[in-house]
């Protein structure tokens, strides 16, 4: 079962404001299925299945259980079909949340057979009320809308409570609806109530259905994660023995499988993704692999010398490297959008590699470190309420009629589990650790301005103080990711009491788990003032700097 990423249309959706509101996340995503051909979760033995209505936080649920040790897959409610619930196969069945309503026409629904296969369900707040009117219940809008922190009462014993609410609790949830359910389907009982919703949660043990208005794969659910591991392993019975190293074995096999005898070449940045990527593909067909690390003139101070090292000298990994720093500044010009940034980028980027592997005598395949986050901020569907965010140069930047086929790998992980998977593989600390670094590098950190090697140097100096300030203060690690963008902005400065009119540099550090959202991260002024001090003695061309408090949401963590 392949679904195209890039070629999915007639998804429809359905969207109302006053059924929408931020729940980690400033924007609806809506995403394609997570795996595709099952190509790693088809040895697993336990496996959910998330149907996703296109909820904000849809991959939050995924996340909790494969935090619990269980394989899940994403896959959105309209391309689900009975061919795939039994070629899938799964041992539980999550329906997510969505900012549909039921009461409309059309709105959407999960597939029949998902109530007869016989294996238990889990439906999560817009899961709950499709789950309840589809059985027989009733879902009304309610004047009572409940969005954010809210308090259950836990009226009565349900599998999905054992060992972690107990009746007579209140227990902190986290909500997110403004219709409700005001009858509840035959077999059904409450097991927990809300001042906005009387049905909070509801179950049926029979069969082994679950539903709860609340969304339990929210931090602001304290106990939602242990609600979800009760139901991925004791009413669903999995063991929880999926872990990084397992994963690591079937992405190996399933880069064999898909590969043969074919040549890859590998689009390495230096960054953790792509560094994991290409290591991983080496273990899988070792000779097959070429390297092709692309100096486009927008990389971080020294970051060519230490990839070589790296991967020519201490892998032994077949790596070529193509300084192609004018060819990018030219293509690229005058060019101001972010957006076509990007694309150019992309598509520049698969040029060089296209070159490369007719260098090398030919190549079939092009692997690439795209992730999840990748993904679910490049894709928009038609019809959808999804919007692009930005295009990542690896997703949607690839031009349509590239020669190789794409090997992704790692587009089903989170950055933090990309890094597991590093430590895994034995990669260095120094390379799994470092900081996120976008594929079009400072090309998209000097917004606003035409692109130069002199702007880039200028930006590659402030940066690099800016880490070593970090890395020297002890915070690398707690960070996320930091780095410094060059602002076109112009300001009057003094210095050795003579006149100057040069740059603003931001400065910007985030903190995260998985990139999807992030905080800022809490200098004290000390070391913003220590950080200021030296960027603006040493960089020429640059003579004010501020710093970036704005989380995401509502920005994003790049400025471009």
């Amino acid at each position: 079962m392949l679904y195209d990423i890039y070629h999915i249309k007639g998804s429809v959706f359905y969207t109302r404001k006053s059924h929408m509101t931020i729940v980690g996340f400033a924007r609806l995503l809506y995403v394609a299925p997570l795996f595709q051909d099952h190509k790693y979760g088809g040895h697993m033995t336990d496996r959910i299945l998330i149907i996703d209505f296109g909820s904000q936080v849809t991959q939050l649920i995924a996340r909790r259980v494969r935090e619990s040790g269980v394989y899940s897959e994403i896959h959105p409610f309209n391309l689900v079909t009975d061919e795939l619930l039994d070629e899938y196969a799964p041992k539980g069945i999550i329906l997510s949340g969505g900012p549909a309503s039921v009461t409309w026409e059309e709105s959407p629904r999960a597939p029949k057979k998902v109530f007869e296969m016989g294996i238990p369900v889990l439906g999560i707040c817009y899961g709950q009320q499709t789950m309840m009117q589809q059985l027989g219940g009733l879902v009304e809008t309610s004047e009572h809308h409940e969005f954010g922190r809210a308090f259950v009462d836990v009226n009565k014993e349900c599998a999905i409570f054992k060992g972690v609410w107990e009746v007579g609790a209140k227990e902190q949830v986290w909500m997110s609806h403004g219709d409700r359910v005001t009858k509840l389907a035959p077999g059904f009982n409450v097991v927990a109530t809300s001042e906005g919703a009387p049905y909070a949660a509801v179950a049926n043990e029979e069969k082994q259905f679950y539903a709860v208005q609340f969304h339990p794969e929210v931090v602001h659910t304290p106990h939602g994660a242990q609600l979800i591991e009760n139901f991925t392993h004791a009413v669903c019975g999995c063991s929880g023995d999926w872990t990084m190293a397992a994963f690591k074995e079937q992405a190996i096999e399933a880069v064999r499988k898909q590969v043969g005898d074919k040549k890859v070449i590998c689009g390495l940045s230096g960054g953790v993704d792509s560094s994991v990527v290409a290591v991983l593909l080496h273990e899988a067909i070792g000779e097959q692999l070429t390297c092709v690390f692309v100096d486009t003139g927008f990389m971080r101070q020294g970051e060519a010398e230490e990839v070589v090292t790296l991967f020519r000298d201490h892998y032994n990994i077949k790596l070529v490297h193509k300084d192609a720093s004018a060819q990018f500044f030219d293509a690229l010009g005058d060019e101001y959008d972010p957006e076509k940034k990007r694309k150019t980028i992309g598509g520049l980027f698969i040029d060089v590699f296209e070159a490369e592997a007719k260098a090398i005598g030919g190549a079939d395949f092009l692997a690439q470190g795209t992730l999840y986050p990748d993904v679910i901020e490049s894709v928009s569907f038609v019809g959808g309420p999804s919007v692009t965010i930005k295009s990542h140069h690896n997703v949607g930047g690839l031009p349509e009629r590239m020669d190789m086929k794409l090997v992704e790998p790692l587009r089903e992980l989170f950055k933090d589990e990309v890094r597991e998977l590093g430590k895994e593989l034995g990669l260095p600390e120094k390379f799994v650790g470092r900081h996120p670094f976008p594929g079009p590098g400072l090309a998209i950190r000097i917004p606003g301005q035409p692109l130069s090697a002199e702007l880039c140097d200028i930006l590659r100096k402030a940066d690099a103080i800016y880490l070593e300030e970090i890395r020297n203060a002890g915070l690398y690690d707690a960070i996320w990711q930091a780095f410094a963008v060059l602002l076109p902005v112009r300001t009057v400065g003094v210095m050795g009491d003579a006149r100057t009119y040069e740059f603003v540099c931001a400065l910007r550090a985030v903190t995260s788990t998985d990139g999807m959202t992030a905080d800022y991260y809490h200098f004290d002024h000390e070391f913003l003032a220590r950080v200021s001090n030296r960027i603006i003695n040493e960089v020429r061309g640059i003579n004010r700097v501020v710093y970036d408090c704005t989380s995401k949401p509502p920005g994003t963590i790049e400025w471009e």
